[in-house]
């Protein structure tokens, strides 16, 4: 491997000179590479040799740009079976956030400082921090299948989170902040009033999601056969993706049983006399019998029981009438996950269940335990509050 200078003259007689690297690939194919500065070219001859010794190195003429590896990283994840949303989601990063800044860049390019580049690049285009990291993490996964297919020696993305350690990721969960009751979970005044303005097909549908803490998939893929009312259980064994289509729940976690109170029994008893047929037996199929679709759920159910209980939020906007218009409070149904979860966790005397960690993470189908108390362990009673502190010390001093 040798780093020397080369000088030669234009067509219209300008002098040019620039910095050569020529090398031997590992397959003992010679290879060049040209650099303005003399410390740039060093700097690639060392980095060079020692990805040539490990047999990792990958010239600029045998890489693809990032475009062209995302179309075979697309095509494997299909190819492994994933599911089709989540093969989806990747389509959407590389379409609407990589290609369009970086898509051209071959993945030999593609350093450190260029992709802290790029992530600064998307904040300022208008993406969410959260959004961010999505990003990086399918880009990332990108990367390794590259390597994997020798199209490319490092995966920056890694070497990036590599160099910023926790710290990163301490910063993202104190700008996320834990789930606070009123504002990300539901109050049990809130949800009492909720349960009361419920009607129509919609009632059996949140009632079961207010009770059993089901996910909106969950909710979605739910059929009869796994609805137990005499032993008040539903086995929770498959799920509806956004395109409709049935499959088994994430993790081996998400299969599980969970316990239905009375209300929910004797709603679903009623309810299954009422419902639209379906072939596939659907407890809540839309009016074709096919998986009801969540964004209807949330619009057409959901938010307008809000409306009627009084769970609103000002828009900031008025009405002909100079009056100002109110919108549903909680914009999702995994909001009614969190209070299942909080009503779970609550001591029974306010009016909660006070299961123990392992026992919510089971009815959660959480994957584990950490999941639970990461996302809920500020809610579990510390058994330190005032009254509970001052038994203790008229117990221990009399």
């Amino acid at each position: 491997m040798s780093v020397r200078k080369r000088a030669w003259q234009t067509h219209a007689g300008k002098a040019r000179e620039a910095w050569v690297v020529d090398y031997s690939d590992a397959q003992g194919t010679r290879r060049q590479k040209s650099f303005r500065l003399k410390k740039e070219a060093d700097a690639f001859a060392a980095t060079a040799h020692v990805e040539v010794r490990e047999g990792t190195h990958v010239a600029d003429s045998a890489s693809v740009t990032i475009s062209a590896a995302a179309k075979l990283w697309i095509a494997a994840r299909e190819r492994a079976g994933r599911e089709r949303t989540t093969v989806e989601q990747y389509r959407q990063h590389v379409e609407l956030h990589i290609k369009p800044f970086i898509g051209s860049t071959k993945l030999t390019a593609l350093s450190v400082p260029a992709l802290r580049q790029f992530e600064e690049m998307l904040a300022d285009e208008g993406r969410s921090p959260s959004m961010v990291r999505k990003v990086l993490v399918s880009l990332g996964s990108l990367l390794a299948d590259a390597q994997e297919r020798g199209l490319v020696a490092r995966n920056v993305v890694r070497d990036m989170r590599g160099r910023r350690g926790t710290s990163d990721s301490r910063a993202q969960k104190r700008a996320k902040g834990k789930l606070r009751v009123g504002v990300d979970i539901p109050t049990p005044t809130e949800i009492r009033a909720i349960v009361g303005a419920l009607e129509g097909r919609w009632r059996p549908l949140l009632l079961t999601a207010i009770f059993t803490g089901l996910r909106a998939s969950e909710l979605r893929g739910l059929t009869w056969a796994n609805v137990d009312v005499d032993k008040r259980i539903i086995h929770v064994r498959q799920r509806a993706d956004r395109f409709k289509a049935i499959g088994k729940p994430k993790s081996e976690s998400g299969e599980r049983e969970v316990p239905m109170p009375p209300i929910v029994v004797n709603t679903l008893k009623e309810w299954k006399l009422a419902v639209t047929k379906s072939e596939a037996g659907l407890v809540f199929p839309n009016l074709k019998g096919q998986p009801e679709a969540h964004q209807p759920i949330v619009r057409l159910g959901f938010g307008p029981a809000q409306i009627r209980a009084g769970v609103t939020v000002e828009t900031g906007e008025v009405d002909a009438k100079g009056r100002p218009v109110l919108a549903a409070k909680y914009s999702g149904l995994h909001s009614l996950r969190h209070f299942y979860a909080s009503w779970c966790i609550n001591r029974r005397a306010d009016g909660g269940l006070e299961l123990p960690s392992k026992v919510v993470q089971e009815r959660l189908g959480h994957s584990s335990i950490t999941m639970t108390m990461d996302t809920y362990g500020h809610l579990f009673p510390r058994g330190d509050d005032a009254e509970e502190l001052a038994a203790a010390e008229m117990a221990l001093l009399g």
